[in-house]
Order: structure tokens, then sequence, then C-alpha cells
């Protein structure tokens, strides 16, 4: 009995050595054979050295199946901040292919037992709706989101949640906003908007006061995206109080997705505003009140104004008053047109998700999908995608057939987001 336990103490020793010996290489090497290295590959997690570790979550992100989402998770459950920094990136990038290039941990650099990096500024990146996540990712998400082991490791699993339309990580996004920490709070904002909870958003108000501009502009966004009509009298409050323009143009944008009679005498102060975002901010939100008495002014505001941004959004609320005709210069035909700009064509994009959510509009952007150019065929598919209904799904199939390429592709993609919808 006494040599059969000496011996088991000795194999396991010999591999504790071995597990010890080995070195970041030796896991690429291992990591050669693809898929089949994942159980070995997913042991390496447990070794003592951090770089071994570390590696070993490259190559499991790197080999990326689904067999690579279970260590993953494991690996969001190490204590080193790094660790639960790559096994974040990594889950994302399997549903979001090339995001761990650019994600957070593409900067990441060690210093002492920290981590130090920077969050790109663009934050726009979200999945397809049709693309279903795991739940126990998004669980492994927003326990980091919550309690991960450094600000960074929070922040940064606030932003793949906010990519990977993590709903159910929301009461941890919820509880993120409640710290101190400016990118972690930021971070949680920008995924609420893109999970687009609306009951979420009555419990973000309380940042439209926020004193840091950054976290302010973005609460601001947040309540109106998300239709928040408790925060009006916050929001003209912010509009009235501050001195920077950002925040001004940020809370007359979300006033203007508030719709209230109450509002028209902000929108009547600032639709000649010398501030281009001001006066399209407003004409925005004649457009939400949707008042067929207000025509004739916007019509004379859209023949007046000389500057692209107002004048989508005047072509904006002219349509969602009921000018839908497809003529030459007509205001539905401007903003299909727009589809075609680099600078401005997501502008154009935004505004017809909006107005496509009325059957008329809807309707009225079908034609385009046969004899618009590249750029508006594929525009007005991703526009159906978000707002189209049922009726939509046979012209998307034609789409799918389309003898451009590029063209064919997005009209199956959409329709494959559409589907999904119902």
């Amino acid at each position: 009995m006494r040599l059969c336990l000496a011996a088991c103490l000795a194999v396991a020793a010999a591999a504790l050595v071995a597990a010890q010996d080995v070195r970041p290489k030796d896991v690429r090497e291992i990591a050669k054979a693809g898929s089949n290295a994942i159980p070995k590959l997913q042991e390496f997690l447990k070794n003592p050295d951090l770089q071994v570790r570390v590696e070993a979550v490259r190559q499991i992100t790197e080999i990326g199946t689904q067999r690579s989402l279970d260590p993953l998770i494991l690996a969001t459950q190490d204590n080193d901040p790094e660790m639960q920094v790559r096994a974040t990136d990594g889950l994302v990038n399997f549903y979001l292919p090339g995001y761990v290039k650019t994600g957070f941990g593409a900067s990441l650099s060690r210093v002492g037992s920290g981590i130090k990096g920077k969050f790109t500024e663009t934050n726009d990146q979200v999945i397809d709706p049709y693309i279903m996540v795991r739940p126990d990712v998004i669980s492994a998400l927003g326990r980091l989101a919550r309690s991960g082991g450094s600000l960074e490791v929070r922040a940064n699993a606030a932003r793949a949640i906010g990519i990977l339309r993590g709903r159910a990580a929301i009461p941890d996004l919820l509880e993120a906003i409640r710290s101190k920490d400016t990118d972690l709070i930021y971070e949680s904002l920008i995924a609420i908007q893109k999970i687009r909870d609306e009951p979420a958003a009555v419990s973000t108000g309380f940042l439209v006061r926020d004193l840091n501009p950054k976290v302010q502009v973005a609460a601001i966004e947040t309540v109106g995206l998300l239709r928040n009509k408790q925060a009006l009298p916050d929001l003209i409050d912010a509009l009235n109080r501050t001195r920077d323009a950002k925040v001004r143009r940020a809370s007359l944008t979300s006033i203007a997705m508030l719709p209230a009679e109450s509002s028209r005498a902000v929108y009547a102060r600032y639709l000649q505003d010398k501030d281009d975002k001001m006066r399209a901010a407003a004409a925005e939100g004649y457009a939400r009140l949707r008042n067929p008495d207000d025509l004739p002014m916007l019509q004379k505001a859209w023949q007046d104004e000389g500057k692209t941004p107002v004048r989508l959004a005047l072509a904006f609320a002219q349509v969602e008053l009921g000018e839908i005709e497809l003529s030459e210069f007509s205001p539905l035909r401007y903003l299909i047109n727009t589809l075609n700009s680099a600078a401005f064509h997501d502008v154009a994009f935004a505004y017809l998700v909006e107005a496509a959510r009325d059957d008329q509009i809807r309707t009225a952007l079908y034609p385009s999908l046969d004899t618009g150019t590249k750029d508006e065929k594929i525009g007005i598919a991703r526009v159906l995608a978000r707002s189209g209904d049922r009726a939509s799904i046979p012209k998307l199939q034609k789409l799918g057939n389309d003898t451009d390429t590029e063209v064919a592709q997005e009209g199956v993609r959409a329709l494959r987001n559409l589907q999904a919808r119902f």
C-alpha cells in the first residue's frame, strides 16, 4: 500500500514538474494540432506560469471553434486581470471574427502585477441579431462586468456584453454604472444602448446630471435612444444650464427623441441656431411630433438650408409628415440618394430605419430594391432588416438573387436578421 502511494505521488510530482517546465513556445507547438489540441490547451490554463496560461488563451482563441468556448469561459475565472481580458476578447472573437486584433487586449501590457491598455474611441461594433450567443458566455461576461479583477477588466467585459447583445447581463451593467470609474460607466451605458433594453434606461437617468462630460453625454444619449420619458425634465435642464457644446447637442437630440408638444418651443428656438447640429436636432423634434401643420414651415426651411446634415434632418421631418413620393427632388428621394454618400450614408440610413417603421413609408422604399444603385440596394436591405415586416420577406428573397454578388449577400443577411426579429 505504501509503495503504491509512493508511486502515485512520484507520478504526480513528475507531472507537476513537467507542467512547470512548459514554455509558451511549447504551447504554440501543441496548438498546431488545431481543435484536437484544445483539451491539452485547457490543461495549460491551470499552469502556475502566467505566460503559459496567457499563451494557452491566445491559441484557444485562434483555433476559434465551438470547442474553444468552454475553456475560454473557464479562463474568465482566472485571478489574473490579463487572463480575464484575453478570455473576454476571445469569447467576442468567436462571434465577431477579428475582434482580438482591435479589442482592448490588443493594446494590453503588464505594469507590475497590473495591466494597462487603451480602449478604442470607436465603439459601434455589434453582432447581427440572427447570431445566437450561448447563455453561459453572457453569464461569464456579466460576472466580470460586476466583479472582475480590475476596473479595466470590468469595462472590457461591459463592452463585450454590448457587442454580443447580452440582454441577460443587464443587471450586471446596471451595477457597473454605480461605480466611480469613467470608462466602466461609459462602456456600460453604450452596452445598454446596443442591447436596446428600454426598461434599463430608467435606471440610468441619474447620470444625465453627471459632472463628467463623457459620462453625461453617454447617459443623455441613452435615455433618448431608449425612450426614457421620465428624463425629459432633466434633459431640458441640462440643455439650459450647460456651456459644453457636446452636452447641448446631445441634450437637444435626446429631447427630440422624446416627442412632446411641451417641447415645441424648444424646437422653434433652435431651428434657427447657428450650430448645424442643433438645427438638425430641432428638425428631428418636429419630425416626431408628426403634426401636418408644421409641413409648410419645414418645407421652407429645407429650401433655405445649405448644410447637408440639416437638410437630411429636414427631409426626414417632411417624410414623417407624409411627403413620401419619389420624384426627383423629393425629400424621400434625397434620403435614398444620400445612401451613396460616404460622408453622410450613416445619417441617411438612421433616418430611413426610423421612417420605415411606418407601413406607407416602408412600402415606398421597395421600388429602390429593383432600380437603385448598389449602395442604395444594400442600404435599403439593411433598413428592412431593422424595420421590415413579413411583407418585406419576399422583397429581400428576391434581392438575394441579385446579379451583383455583394448586393445578393446583403439581401440574404438582411433576410436572416429580419426573420430573427419575428
